[in-house]
């Protein structure tokens, strides 16, 4: 059982339906307990990084007790910039932490911001999450903020600069776009979620 965890400021039903059509058999948690029969956790989101504040207390601490039993997490756009430790989009509002650094905002650089709309994926290391995924793959974008390139990110993209796309830290991962409004390469990326589920 996959839990997609609603904060109010995710598209749960384009997400669900993309994980429906790979199989995958999911749950909508009610509360924090609901997650301990959890195999895999998705925070999916979109919008302002202060909605995250909504998950602040016993989901992160039942979010965090899942990763801790080496249970896979994925982030979807918003939810990808939480697992970093804060945002400069709400100062105040912590991050999940479990990788380092702090979301910015996408420079303009002569681009339209919001960054909205297909471009490329250009893999930059091995990861799991991206098994089968050439370079480069088009996927669909919708977003302001950006989380900081580190170690961990496995793919970028570049619009205004080049920004992590894809991060992986063994069994937690994140994508700045949307899966499940990316095609085929969307529904690959949520596949190999399903199989680090196992």
């Amino acid at each position: 059982m996959i839990a997609l965890v609603d904060y109010g400021a995710g598209n749960l039903t384009s997400v669900k339906k993309a994980l429906a059509a790979i199989g995958a058999d999911v749950c909508v948690p009610l509360q924090p307990a609901d997650l301990a029969d959890a195999a895999g956790v998705i925070v999916p989101g979109v919008g302002h990084f202060g909605a995250t504040a909504r998950l602040a207390g016993e989901w992160t601490d039942a979010i965090l007790a899942r990763v801790g039993e080496g249970r896979p997490l994925l982030g979807i756009c918003l939810g990808m910039q939480w697992l970093f430790e804060s945002s400069d989009e709400a100062p105040g509002v912590p991050g999940l932490g479990l990788l380092s650094g702090c979301c910015y905002r996408l420079p303009s650089n002569g681009v339209k911001i919001p960054h909205v709309g297909w471009n490329d994926l250009h893999v930059t290391q091995n990861a799991a999450i991206l098994d089968g995924v050439s370079s480069p793959s088009q996927v669909y974008f919708t977003h302001s903020y950006v989380a900081p390139s580190t170690n961990d990110t496995a793919a970028t993209t570049e619009h205004g600069s080049t920004f992590a796309a894809v991060v992986q830290r063994g069994y937690i991962a994140g994508v700045q776009f949307h899966p499940e409004k990316s095609g085929e390469v969307g529904l690959r990326i949520l596949r190999n979620f399903l199989a680090m589920v196992g």
